[in-house]
């Protein structure tokens, strides 16, 4: 029984994050190419996406990451895109709804 707690503490302390995140390498770069919104970014800029992926352009590479949560069990997630929100919906009021990430 101890270590099932001590387990469950362990799992505690790991940090949730449930984005998703891509990148391309490219050495050497002045600029990065935003292949969903067709725009140059220059190195050392942030900025979000027409579907609201939070984008950085670094020397040697350019990352993206959505943070949408995950979810499952009774309930879905609705998306908008203009303002960059989102709600989770309880679809099944029997099963257990769980939202994880941003």
């Amino acid at each position: 029984m101890r270590s099932v707690f001590v387990s469950f503490v362990l799992l505690a302390l790991i940090p949730v994050n449930h984005a998703a995140c891509w990148s391309k390498i490219k050495p050497g770069v002045t600029n990065c190419w935003d292949d969903l919104d067709k725009k140059w970014h220059l190195v050392g800029s942030s900025w979000r996406t027409r579907e609201c992926q939070t984008c950085n352009c670094e020397v040697d590479y350019m990352r993206c990451c959505d943070g949408w949560p995950s979810v499952s069990g009774g309930c879905t997630i609705e998306y908008d895109y203009k303002t960059c929100t989102y709600e989770v919906i309880v679809t099944d009021k029997s099963v257990p709804c769980t939202a994880v990430g941003k």
